[in-house]
């Protein structure tokens, strides 16, 4: 086990519901890397990110160690306080009566909807970052009348509040309109810089969400890798027509972003 490596798979085959859903996935994160995976719907992110959190499991002969902890021999409940986890889909699994500071002060103990009486010092923790992502007027609306991208601002408030040591951004802007999906980008540039040692899976459909920050990536589909490496190998038309199935023709603007376009 290399404990360089915030991620280590190797071989790994993810059967769902009877389907091969991932096959043979080897991948690796150095700690404090800044990473990418990009694929149309049905390419296996979110599967993906099921097995690093340990929701699900590939089949005998593959290893899954994740911040030096090898699955099957450590205490998953204990890891995944490490990992914050941030995506629009989340909310499925909560408590639909939790309200915004409940949701968001559950992520001191990993859960989803709080479990126990908060701390005075933990309601203004929760508070501050609420502000910072203004989502401050959600603090006593519930979960459940709130739209797809309040939940979203909700989530990472949620994610940060414990410095975690792995980020995962499982399409975190797929429900935010143009102005939202741009102060959220910002926010995840700005966390990226000033947080160098936790590292960052940002999980996308969308190349323009890519932002320069993210050096390295890989594209899935259907389960399997296309392409991985730095971010200048991956991001090349070719390689995205291939995955894509589309003549696709990239742009770059001044910031350092691609869009995509059909040619």
């Amino acid at each position: 086990m290399n404990t360089e490596l915030a991620i280590d798979i190797k071989h790994a085959n993810v059967f769902l519901g009877g389907r091969e859903i991932i096959h043979d996935l080897n991948w690796q994160v150095a700690k404090g890397g800044r990473c990418f995976i990009l694929g149309a719907n049905g390419a296996g992110k979110t599967t993906l990110v099921k097995t690093m959190m340990g929701y699900a499991w590939p089949k005998f002969g593959a290893t899954v160690d994740v911040l030096g902890n090898r699955f099957g021999q450590t205490n998953l409940v204990e890891l995944r306080k490490k990992i914050a986890w941030v995506s629009p889909f989340m909310s499925q699994f909560t408590n639909t009566e939790s309200t915004g500071l409940e949701m968001v002060l559950s992520g001191f103990d990993g859960t989803l909807g709080l479990t126990r009486k908060a701390t005075a010092e933990e309601v203004d923790t929760a508070k501050a970052l609420m502000e910072r992502f203004r989502c401050a007027h959600l603090i006593d609306q519930e979960i459940f009348t709130m739209s797809s991208g309040e939940q979203v601002k909700i989530m990472i408030a949620r994610a940060l509040l414990t410095k975690p040591e792995l980020v995962i951004l499982d399409e975190p802007s797929v429900y935010l309109d143009m102005a939202g999906r741009e102060f959220l980008l910002e926010e995840i540039r700005q966390i990226a810089e000033k947080l160098p040692e936790v590292t960052i899976i940002f999980i996308t459909q969308r190349i323009e969400d890519i932002l320069p920050v993210f050096n390295e990536g890989m594209i899935l589909a259907k389960g399997r890798i296309v392409e991985y490496g730095d971010r200048e190998t991956v991001l090349r038309e070719e390689v995205l027509s291939a995955a894509y199935g589309l003549p696709i023709k990239l742009w770059k603007n001044k910031s350092g972003r691609f869009w995509a376009m059909l040619e």
